[in-house]
């Protein structure tokens, strides 16, 4: 633990700012992502520490010690459910680790991986991010008293994801590649959702779609690479 974390542990939480010394490692490869996440955090106290794979988070994890993990399960290195199984059964234990995801199927792997509990993204109400947390917390350490209900909006920055949509572009020159092709097929699926950006959610939900019946992918492949390129060159509006 760090001198600034070291001070952050003995901050007391308020009802307004509940995670007041928390620090929370998120583990995500989404700027987009990871922008409303900074928010979530901004909002609720919180400090917020980001890594964007698992070789990053674990080489993190040697010299930190969060409060809270947050893993996110399509990452470019590997499942997220690898490493909440290795966070869930490490001595000490972080005090919360948290499994998140778009996919619908996805809380029941992150909760037999060793998950206190899950996020489903999109993550839009700082009220829901809060009780998740805390929630998980031990009772001695969760606030009393009530809380104010939050329900302004989680606005991320807009230019995160035009830098998905260059990470997205990058992957996709490589489409020859399966597992390239598997992750980034995750990946835009999950991003678009989070934007509400249903035109590239339903093409890449149709190219992933193709890639597990083993229909031709190349019109739905054509598809998402136009679309993610006219975002990045701002011709199609979010």
């Amino acid at each position: 633990m760090d001198r600034n974390d070291h001070l952050a542990a003995h901050m007391r939480p308020t009802a307004a700012r509940p995670l007041l010394g928390l620090t929370i490692l998120v583990v995500e490869d989404s700027r987009f992502a990871c922008d409303a996440m900074r928010l979530l955090c901004l909002r609720s106290g919180a400090r917020i520490r980001r890594a964007d794979c698992l070789k990053s988070a674990r080489r993190h994890l040697q010299v930190y010690r969060p409060s809270v993990v947050i893993i996110d399960l399509g990452l470019p290195d590997g499942s997220g459910a690898e490493l909440i199984s290795e966070l869930s059964i490490a001595c000490p234990r972080v005090d919360v680790l948290l499994g998140t995801s778009g996919d619908s199927f996805a809380e029941e792997v992150a909760l037999a991986a060793g998950a206190d509990g899950f996020l489903s993204k999109p993550i839009a109400s700082v009220t829901a991010f809060q009780t998740a947390v805390l929630s998980a917390l031990p009772p001695e350490r969760q606030p009393t008293g009530p809380r104010p209900v939050i329900d302004d909006p989680i606005l991320p920055d807009p230019l995160a994801y035009r830098d998905d949509m260059a990470h997205a572009a990058d992957v996709l020159d490589d489409r020859d590649d399966e597992r390239s092709l598997r992750y980034v097929t995750q990946f835009l699926t999950g991003v678009a959702r989070s934007a509400g950006d249903r035109a590239l959610q339903s093409a890449a939900e149709d190219l992933a779609d193709a890639r597990r019946s083993g229909r031709p992918m190349q019109s739905s492949l054509a598809r998402v690479t136009a679309l993610v390129q006219d975002r990045l060159t701002d011709r199609l509006a979010m």
